[in-house]
């Protein structure tokens, strides 16, 4: 085969056989993501041992909770615009080997002080996974499957969260809580090293940045060695390069209405999704289960999660985003709520929990997968991370909001009923998105689906 002298690169991924570096490629970002998800979630599950260890009530963690997810929000926020300029390689492994540091030393803490800024720290790292791994999955995806692909990706997030519980079962009752923070920074240090030699830079990146070409056509031979390619080639992306910050550029183009839902959305299923996955275990304990039970609850919470990813995908290829999305947040109103009613009986309990893990964790990465289809690659890290980073606004929030409740003394009842509010305005802001998208639905379903 004579070697080509010009590649379009959206023409070559969408053509060529994935192949074992791009699977690989995916598995590492579906790894990252897995303990992103086991160490975001970590505090949830140490909560009750921790608040029991050092004879606090259960609500004076509520800042802990709301720290870390802080930094998740700034990380997801700084990280995403320099993932946007320096690239997405870069940003994963130095952002995946400083949070597992950081979690190497979380066991040291004495008071919740130093916990508090700990977990803040932690969080900065933590938050710049999601936006860039799903960011460089999606430029190595056939665009035919690409939102499969991601959301696929994307619920690694969620296993590791949903794994995070059941380990944490387990280490907690035989090594103590610090052993959870341990275990979940020395596997990610460990592919952090791995990710050197084989993690590549985003090919449509390089090509945008106008001096990479080199490196570029040297990942390409890497990606797919049977592309005859000199070294005089010249590697295209159909998209211009962007002017200007990339922040502003999100509301550039027709782009500022479906920018401002995005936030709103992501604000609201990420209050509930971070309430649930903070609380839940402490105020099921607090309803009577024993300690373990109520970790197992969060864990089912996080498995209903697992499932809604790997299903809403399907259902939204087949009946579109907006129609999915606003049926699935509206079931999830009716289930946050029963989860609180003191009649319930206990495989009801875990039933309902579940299926709110279907729709409000397992929503998260339908709304990922929209950001990352809807913004051009230019854009595409900044505009997925800033779409999690406002909405992270929302899972600051949302513990604090729990712990000023569960202060109050509000009742089981009254705590999930209120927790359905902001699933409410989920769905409402859904058909938002569907009705901006109205003149050009069929375009906007198709890219989602």
């Amino acid at each position: 085969m004579a070697p080509a002298d010009q590649i379009k690169i959206e023409e070559w991924i969408n053509r060529s056989p994935i192949g074992t570096f791009r699977i690989r490629l995916f598995l590492l970002c579906a790894i990252c993501l897995i303990f992103d998800g086991f160490d975001v979630q970590s505090m949830g599950y140490v909560a009750p041992a921790i608040t029991s260890d050092w004879g606090l009530p259960k609500a004076a963690l509520g800042p802990v909770f709301s720290a870390g997810l802080l930094g998740l929000m700034l990380g997801a926020l700084a990280f995403s615009v320099v993932a946007d300029k320096l690239g997405r390689r870069p940003v994963i492994i130095g952002c995946t080997a400083f949070f597992s540091t950081c979690m190497l030393i979380t066991p040291f803490a004495h008071d919740l002080f130093q916990l508090t800024i700990l977990r803040f720290i932690t969080g900065l790292g933590l938050g710049a996974i999601q936006p860039n791994a799903m960011a460089l999955a999606a430029e190595y995806s056939p665009v035919k499957i690409r939102t499969t692909i991601v959301m696929i990706i994307s619920c690694g997030f969620t296993v590791g969260a949903a794994l995070g519980g059941f380990v944490s079962a387990v280490l907690i009752a035989h090594f103590g809580w610090q052993s959870v923070f341990y275990f979940g920074a020395l596997l990610p240090l460990i592919v952090a090293l791995l990710m050197f030699p084989l993690l590549p830079e985003s090919l449509q990146f390089l090509i945008l940045k106008g001096n990479k070409q080199s490196a570029a056509i040297a990942w390409l031979r890497r990606v797919d060695p049977g592309t005859a390619i000199t070294e005089s080639a010249r590697l295209t992306v159909d998209e211009p390069p962007a002017r200007g910050m990339p922040i502003t550029a999100l509301f550039h183009d027709g782009r500022a209405a479906m920018t401002s839902l995005l936030w709103l959305v992501n604000f609201t299923n990420l209050i509930d999704l971070y309430s649930l996955s903070s609380w839940l275990p402490s105020v099921i304990q607090s309803a009577g289960l024993s300690e373990s039970s109520a970790i197992l609850a969060g864990a089912t919470l996080q498995t209903g999660g697992v499932v809604g990813t790997l299903l809403l995908g399907r259902i939204i290829d087949r009946y579109g985003f907006a129609a999915t999305m606003a049926a699935s947040f509206l079931l999830s109103v009716l289930t946050i709520a029963l989860i609180g009613q003191p009649s319930i009986g206990p495989v009801l309990l875990f039933a309902v929990i579940a299926m709110s893990g279907f729709c409000i964790i397992g929503g998260q990465p339908a709304l990922n997968a929209f950001a990352t289809n809807y913004y051009p690659t230019s854009l595409r890290a900044t505009g997925v991370g800033w779409s999690l980073g406002i909405g992270r606004f929302g899972s600051v929030l949302g513990p604090l909001i729990g712990a000023q409740l569960i202060s109050q003394k509000w009742s089981n009842s009254a705590l999930f009923i209120a927790a359905a509010v902001p699933a409410l305005i989920s769905a409402i802001t859904v058909l938002g998105i569907a009705a901006v998208s109205k003149p050009n639905a069929r375009r906007v379903n198709a890219r989602v689906a």
